[in-house]
């Protein structure tokens, strides 16, 4: 069996003829005799292990880690890819606020896009509300109908024209309700347009 004390002469041997070569060499701490380990190439007992990497005058020119566990490179894996997402947001952020620069030159312009894009849907709901009142006034209509039909069979298109009405009914309250949400984000959209646009033109 060779001496742990021969293996570092040995160790040393290489180290000070690869040195002189002008070579680097690798090396790191034996975990077995807890001397230093050298080669021109990985030593078998620095694999898995921290070591350094010395100039041909013995000096450090880098330190490598041990590798990484699973768990470090699943955590190493996950921050690069934060990393990643937060670049391309701040890339994606840029863009928009470029946009928003080139498309408004004042608070002014972006109220009257607002009120314009608004408009429409505000127009939509006037409609809409004037085919509700219009259907509720004929479901009354019919309604009074059924007055004469007290004590006797109600005609089925009286019946089915009830149903007819209270489905559209239902059908245009869900439009309104739509529109009326439509709004909101219209509203809040240029908002948050008009807030980004001060942060970045001083608030002209």
């Amino acid at each position: 069996m060779v001496s742990p004390l021969k293996i570092a002469f040995a160790s040393l041997a290489l180290w000070s003829a690869t040195a002189a070569q002008g070579a680097n060499m690798l090396c790191c701490q034996d975990p077995t005799t807890g001397r230093r380990a050298c080669g021109d190439s990985l030593p078998e007992q620095c694999r898995g292990r921290a070591y350094k990497i010395l100039d041909g005058a013995g000096n450090v020119i880098k330190e490598v880690g041990p590798p990484m566990t699973a768990e470090q490179k699943a955590q190493a894996a996950a921050e690069a890819q934060r990393k990643k997402e937060a670049e391309a947001a701040q890339q994606e952020q840029r863009r928009k606020d470029q946009a928003l620069l080139a498309t408004y030159s004042s608070v002014a312009d972006i109220d009257q896009a607002r009120d314009r894009s608004m408009a429409g849907v505000q127009e939509a709901i006037k409609q809409t509300e004037g085919k509700v009142t219009a259907l509720k006034q004929k479901r009354k209509k019919l309604e009074g109908e059924l007055e004469f039909y007290k004590n006797k069979p109600v005609p089925p298109e009286i019946t089915k024209g009830i149903q007819d009405i209270d489905y559209d009914l239902k059908a245009q309250q869900g439009l309104i309700d739509a529109k009326k949400a439509e709004l909101e984000k219209i509203r809040a959209k240029y908002d948050e347009d008009k807030r980004r646009y001060m942060d970045l033109a001083g608030g002209r």
